[in-house]
This record gives structure tokens, sequence and C-alpha cells, in this order.
């Protein structure tokens, strides 16, 4: 089975719900009370896909802007990006489009990025409508998918779309580290 190691940060304003996203993925649990994250946090998992595993290296970071500085130290040799949006929220939405750019400038390797809008359990309050946020993504050759980490809706589709995309990458990407190895010797199940 061919397996594939892959680097992927997430990206976006404070409070838009990056920890509580890869927690609920990442745990299976959702936390009302998650501190803000400082510099960065790291996780791993493993997704099975049909024909692969891909090896998740999870980096939260901070969105606080005091902590925008250090960002290039996360970003750096990664080969995704979640950049979460809270749709509530036009300021997190187009702070986004500085994130591109930034990755845009720095990153050489290709790149999947998958454009995330949380909180989409707060619809009443929608301040990014979907159709924008779809067409701002195609744009920027970028997956789209709304989640809830709260209601725990659209974050495995998020991951495990963005997985597939690296498999997809790795057939043409030199920053990719991929192997085969014993399919009897991979345990089953995600993360």
């Amino acid at each position: 089975m061919k397996v594939i190691e892959a680097k992927i940060v997430v990206l976006g304003s404070q409070g838009v719900g990056k920890t509580s996203m890869v927690v609920r993925y990442i745990g299976k649990m959702f936390s009302k009370h998650i501190s803000p994250t400082i510099g960065a946090s790291f996780f791993t998992c493993k997704i099975n896909l049909e024909d692969a595993t891909v090896k998740l290296q999870v980096w939260d970071t901070a969105g606080q802007e005091r902590f925008r500085s250090m960002a290039p130290m996360y970003y750096r040799n990664a080969n995704a990006a979640l950049l979460v949006f809270d749709i509530t929220s036009t300021m997190s939405f187009n702070s986004i489009k500085s994130w591109v750019k930034e990755l845009q400038s720095n990153v050489t390797e290709p790149m999947v990025l998958a454009l995330v809008g949380n909180k989409c359990d707060l619809a009443d309050s929608r301040q990014v409508s979907e159709s924008d946020a779809s067409q701002y993504a195609a744009s920027i050759g970028a997956s789209y998918c709304e989640t809830s980490a709260l209601h725990d809706q659209g974050i495995d589709q998020v991951f495990v779309s963005t997985a597939s995309a690296l498999l997809r990458l790795s057939s043409s990407s030199q920053s990719l580290r991929a192997y085969e190895t014993d399919s009897d010797a991979l345990p089953a199940g995600a993360c």
C-alpha cells in the first residue's frame, strides 16, 4: 500500500474555530472552552483512503495578530493549507486573502488549498455567502467546504478531501514523502 506523509498548516483569524475544528477531527470531541492557541499546536493523524494511507502532520496556528510573524515557520515546507474563516464574520473572510498572498509569495512547491467556512450552524448570522466563498475558492484553486465544529458537520469531508488531493499531488510533487509498505502492517481506521 502507498503511504504519503504530508504537512498541513491551519491558518485564519483568531476565534474562527481552527483549533475546535482540528480537535473535533483528531480528538473526536468538542469543547466550548478552548484557550487561544499560542504560537502553534501540533497534531498527527492517519487517513486511510481506498488505495493509500495519508499520514498528516497538522500545524494549528495562532490567529492573533501578535503571532502573525511566526507563521512562516509553520507553513514552510507545508503541502496543504486549510484557510479557515467564520461565516458570520466578513473580516475573517477578508483576512484569508492576506494569508493566500503570503503563501503565494513564500511557498514555492505546489500546495493543496482548502477554504473552510466554519460555524455554519450560525447560518442565521451569516455575513459571507456560500456563493462568494465558493467563487473566491475557485479563483485561488482551492476547494470549498462549510463546517460546524460544534455539530461535527463537514469536518471529516475537509480532512479526507484534502488527503485525497495530497495523494493526487504526490504523483507530481517532490516535496511529499511517498513510499510503499506492506498493507498488513498498518492498523485500520483514521487518526
